[in-house]
């Protein structure tokens, strides 16, 4: 042990990390970007918790003297977490989609912080520990994250990059502060929409959980963006009303008559069937065969406007997985013949097709998503494998109408 502090010194920051760093040296000033640099080095070379404690150890500086410097980074330091979160975004773009649509994936966690200074944290549901009939309580804080869904060069994994972290505080830390408070789709509009502005031109496909299929965030993104989420199998689907003519009377109808449940599809034996391979599925079996069927249809939700809609219905000839249902908001999407998209085992290979929208995203054990100033501490950098449902991809296949439940005439 040193009996100087002030000697410590440490080891020196490797010229190709400020290179590859250089994007974002005109965010911070000159002596914060010193010790970036190391905190950065640092949590690439930690292993477990990668605290700022912990990253000093790593660079050799655990007995510097301006150990708090290093510290005030997160709390005191001026920097724009919004500007560096949009550099991030273009580096990530540049590098791995140059062109093409963008996926890009929605899903929350929860940080598990305790203390008195901590105001915006909240009791939550934990998605990791609780089931159908089981249900476990957390408290913590709430991030939204949104993170770029691309292969990479070294692997055949498709990996989720996070580019923007927001923080969701509870409704009672908002109440207390005098705050109108924001659901957690408030939020992943807002971020959607600042994503699509950083993104002119290109064509963005949003995936998320079923917390995010909702009729308020599918309205606010659809000008801009692709939505792509669960649906449950009791939606409210209709048809499209029919044409008015000059003898028509009354106010333009939003919506024809309601349509079966796709839950009735499932044990009606008139419904068609097209299969699709899974080039990935849970337990490493690959060439995983599934059975969908497709359709268009309005979504309705008393007091706000019509969603037209795809939806998609999937299920396990080998009666393994219980039946799913997606949606997109691209109407002209067709279900695919193949998928090279996983489902399940925390991988997903891209082999043959260009990158596809995404359905049903469940993150792999622990959620990896860090706040934006601290990286991951589930996955390596800045990168984490995550699970995928079937997809629809787009290659150019005939449009799929499946033959409904037996209804009555009319």
């Amino acid at each position: 042990m040193l009996h100087n502090p002030s000697a410590a010194v440490g080891d020196a920051v490797p010229q190709i990390l400020r290179q590859w760093l250089q994007a974002l040296r005109t965010c911070f000033t000159a002596p914060s970007w010193e010790h970036v640099l190391v905190l950065i080095m640092g949590a690439l070379l930690a292993p477990g918790k990668r605290t700022v404690s912990s990253c000093l150890r790593m660079t050799g500086r655990a007995e510097a003297a301006n150990f708090a410097s290093y510290h005030q980074i997160l709390n005191r330091a001026c920097w724009s977490p919004r500007s560096i979160a949009r550099r991030l975004l273009g580096l990530v773009v540049e590098r791995l989609v140059p062109d093409g649509l963008i996926v890009i994936g929605m899903d929350d966690t929860i940080e598990r912080r305790w203390g008195r200074r901590i105001s915006a944290r909240g009791i939550y549901r934990d998605p990791v520990r609780s089931s159908h009939g089981h249900f476990v309580k957390a408290s913590g804080l709430r991030w939204l994250s949104f993170m770029v869904l691309t292969p990479v060069p070294w692997t055949s994994l498709v990996k989720a990059l996070p580019v923007l972290t927001l923080l969701a505080p509870s409704e009672r830390s908002d109440h207390q502060r005098g705050r109108r408070h924001k659901l957690l789709t408030d939020w992943a509009r807002q971020g959607a929409l600042q994503l699509c502005r950083w993104l002119p031109g290109r064509r963005i496909i949003f995936v998320g959980d079923s917390s995010f299929a909702v009729h308020e965030l599918a309205h606010a993104i659809t000008a801009r963006a692709t939505l792509i989420s669960r649906l449950r199998l009791d939606a409210s689907l209709f048809a499209p009303p029919s044409k008015r003519t000059t003898r028509t009377v009354g106010r333009p109808a939003q919506k024809g008559p309601a349509l079966p449940k796709l839950k009735t599809l499932l044990s009606n034996p008139a419904t068609t069937w097209a299969r699709i391979i899974v080039s990935a599925w849970y337990g490493h079996v690959e060439g995983k065969t599934l059975e969908i069927t497709s359709d268009t249809a309005l979504w309705y939700r008393p007091g706000t406007p019509v969603m037209p809609i795809r939806w998609v219905l999937v299920r396990d000839p080998d009666g393994k997985r219980a039946p799913q249902a997606f949606f997109s908001t691209d109407i002209p999407s067709s279900p695919p013949k193949s998928s090279p998209c996983s489902s399940g085992a925390g991988r997903s290979r891209s082999r043959s097709l260009r990158p596809v929208p995404i359905l049903a995203l469940r993150p792999s054990g622990n959620s990896p998503t860090r706040p934006l100033h601290e990286p991951p501490r589930h996955c390596s950098g800045s990168t984490a494998s995550y699970r995928y449902g079937p997809a629809i991809c787009s290659p150019a296949l005939p449009p799929h109408t499946p033959q409904r439940g037996t209804e009555k005439p009319a």
